[in-house]
């Protein structure tokens, strides 16, 4: 349904975008994710047709769209601050996403504020709502003509904690009862793997990895994915020795079994592996805690292992200065 291919785009001498390519299928939902200033939004506003690139192409439903102006695309558009009109209704809010198309617009426009659960608001104006309506009505709006490719840009982030993952279970639903095809931009991680479909990790404007959220969670491919996507232990070694897709890498003269990855025999690596994979009270490995969070449910531990940093989550009380035996019971070789 969405495909770019090749895309550059520079702001002076920042290079915002640098050949980038990504194709989103119909129906799916992909999440852009990255920090500030990756590129993603430039990427989303060239998606658009709010920004041109330098070099590559805009391909909408296998039709090169490069050169369309943002009406004729057939793109919806949800951003972070709402946009919504203060001078009109929330019906005329949504009205407004109407004004190319014919047909019963009042029954079109009570048809998606029931979608969004605001049916009887009509009347009110976007200062009378809450931040939740408010984004409700933003994206009421942008689904009134039917875009091919829905397009959101940081849509929750305006939102405190509570009501953004409330939000976000909604939207993921409402994607999903629609088939909507959309392209999630986000710089929140956890919006990110529980609403996509496949998420792609930027950095300085290129994509280190797409995958699906388990994928990029359990098995990142390089060490940027693997510390901005989640808590992560990465322990500098390397591959002693490979049998199929496993590999022995020694850590601080330790041998430690793992998912051999991308890597070969001899390769310097970082062994990769999540602070939930930690078993603590087994293994022969010893570790000395440094710092205990109480997590309500759960201990965050912060210790040392042969002075590499160790970070991981138990149900035991274990306290500053108290050391404990361990096991890693999954680990993967990412190549340096």
């Amino acid at each position: 349904m969405l495909e770019v291919r090749g895309l550059t785009k520079r702001f002076g001498s920042i290079v915002a975008v640098e050949d980038f390519s990504l194709a989103v299928a119909a129906g799916e939902i992909l999440a852009l994710l990255g920090p500030s200033g990756c590129g993603k939004t430039t990427v989303l506003r060239i998606v658009a047709g709010l920004e041109r690139p330098d070099s590559g192409r805009v391909l909408l439903a296998g039709q090169d769209a490069t050169d369309w102006p943002p009406e004729r695309r057939g793109v919806g558009l949800v951003f972070q601050s709402y946009a919504l009109f203060p001078h009109l209704s929330v019906a005329a809010n949504v009205a407004y996403g109407l004004r190319f198309k014919g047909g019963d617009r009042k029954g079109r426009v009570g048809e998606l504020l029931a979608l969004v659960g605001l049916s009887g608001f009509e009347r009110r104006k976007p200062h009378q709502l809450s931040a939740g309506q408010q984004q409700r009505v933003a994206l009421a709006r942008a689904l009134a003509p039917e875009p091919r490719v829905l397009l959101l840009d940081e849509p929750l982030s305006a939102l405190d904690a509570a009501l953004r993952k409330d939000l976000r279970a909604e939207l993921r639903g409402l994607l999903g009862k629609l088939g909507m095809t959309a392209l999630y931009v986000t710089h929140d991680q956890g919006e990110a793997l529980a609403l996509a479909d496949r998420v792609a990790v930027m950095r300085e404007g290129r994509i280190e990895q797409v995958a699906p959220p388990a994928d990029l969670y359990a098995r990142p491919r390089t060490p940027f994915v693997a510390q901005f996507l989640g808590r992560a232990n990465l322990w500098p070694g390397r591959v002693v020795s490979v049998d199929g897709d496993r590999a022995i890498v020694e850590v601080a003269g330790e041998r430690i079994a793992a998912e051999r990855g991308e890597c070969r025999d001899g390769d310097e690596v970082f062994l990769f592996f999540r602070p939930e994979w930690v078993e603590v009270g087994e293994g022969t490995f010893t570790a000395e805690v440094e710092s205990a969070e109480y997590l309500g449910d759960r201990w965050e531990l912060r210790a040392r292992f042969h002075g590499l940093p160790l970070v991981l989550v138990t149900a035991h009380n274990l306290r500053p200065g108290n050391t404990f035996p361990f096991a890693v019971s999954s680990a993967l070789a990412i190549r340096r």
